[in-house]
């Protein structure tokens, strides 16, 4: 049955002592079991807590509504990786989400946001994590649901790890015991600190990216396309969040957020800023390497148009020379061919002076071809 509207009212928990002293379980407060939960469904992890300790890890989504209405005063924290719709629906039932924030934690692929239905904040995140191994982001996609008494996320994708962030949380009751809001900024801070070695990696890549395009390799127009629109991606993930917590910090007044969170959350919204604007100067960085790499690929196909040119006017001028010398071997060729006929009705085969006058007439060409061809500078 549906969660009562009185449930929905948000409140800041108390902040528990710094050591608590260890307490025997009652009848009324088990034992918290041990944080290993075996995965049911797409359900990863779900766990009650009570004054930032877990007091209970259920084994499915039925008993978790159940022992939370056994725990007026508790907080329940369920993690999803890729839900289904009955999964969804069920939840949205017990704690009286809205359609359209359900619709949207099914279908995915939403941009980062921020939306209040009522009581119940509806988060969505992009998270990022570098493959170091392909040189590539690999981006992943959280929903989260925030109430007064209950935290939760709806995964698509492999980033970010929120396990991570439950071990972090529940090795510090005093800000667990804040309830769902400090899950909230615990989760936002894990997913901007993932941000952190994908901007290592983009700047490395960048690095190498402007040592490749000097040293004119032909593969760097591509890589430096793939990664610009890595980098348009990363700021639709990074640039939405800027505003976003910059609205939830504008709500501290109003919802009575616990200062210790809103030191926490300024925090977080300072990192997000640096990498927002990082991001904005590697895609900048890119599109000027993009330029300067058109610039030296048009520098090289002219310079070897130029080389070609110049080929090919040398090329030129050796057809000249040897036009021109194969000409000049031809005039007597062709002198001593008509001369060589021997036929009985030439004058010329009986003239004293036939032979002397054959030569010089040979001379003759080819001397003047010679001086010819040197004027017009084939020779």
């Amino acid at each position: 049955m549906p969660r009562s509207s009185k449930r929905h009212q948000w409140r800041r928990r108390p902040l528990p002592p710094a050591s608590p002293p260890p307490q025997a379980p009652t009848a009324a407060e088990p034992p918290a079991p041990s944080p290993v939960h075996k995965d049911q469904g797409s359900v990863v992890q779900a766990a009650l807590y009570r004054d930032g300790r877990r007091v209970s890890t259920p084994d499915s989504l039925a008993e978790t509504f159940r022992q939370l209405r056994e725990y007026p005063d508790g907080m329940a924290w369920i993690g999803l990786h890729r839900p289904s719709e009955a999964e969804l629906l069920s939840l949205a039932a017990e704690f009286d989400l809205h359609e359209l924030a359900v619709e949207d934690a099914l279908e995915a692929h939403q941009r980062p946001k921020l939306e209040r239905y009522g009581d119940t904040l509806f988060v969505v995140l992009r998270a990022a994590r570098y493959l170091d191994a392909q040189e590539e982001v690999d981006f992943g996609e959280l929903h989260a649901f925030v109430g007064k008494d209950f935290l939760i996320t709806v995964r698509h994708g492999a980033a970010p790890d929120l396990s991570a962030v439950r071990n972090r949380m529940e090795k510090t009751p005093e800000l667990l015991a804040l309830g769902p809001e400090a899950v909230l900024y615990a989760i936002l801070d894990a997913v901007v600190d993932g941000y952190a070695p994908v901007v290592a990696g983009v700047q490395n890549d960048i690095d190498e990216i402007e040592t490749e395009v000097f040293g004119g390799d032909p593969a760097v127009s591509r890589r430096i396309y793939e990664l610009s629109r890595e980098m348009v991606e990363f700021q639709r993930a990074t640039r939405p969040l800027v505003g976003m917590l910059h609205g939830l910090m504008a709500g501290f007044a109003k919802y009575g957020t616990d200062e210790e969170l809103q030191r926490y959350l300024r925090d977080v919204a300072d990192h997000v800023t640096h990498t927002s604007e990082r991001v904005d100067g590697f895609r900048q960085a890119l599109a000027d390497i993009l330029t300067v790499n058109a610039t030296l690929v048009t520098q090289q196909q002219n310079a070897e148009m130029r080389a070609l040119a110049e080929a090919g006017f040398e090329q030129n001028e050796e057809i000249k020379k040897i036009s021109s010398w194969a000409a000049i071997l031809f005039a007597p060729t062709l002198v001593g061919t008509i001369y060589g006929m021997n036929f009985e009705t030439m004058p010329e085969l009986k003239w004293a002076a036939g032979y002397p006058f054959a030569i010089l007439l040979m001379a003759v060409v080819c001397v003047s071809l010679y001086f010819i061809f040197k004027r017009r500078d084939w020779l």
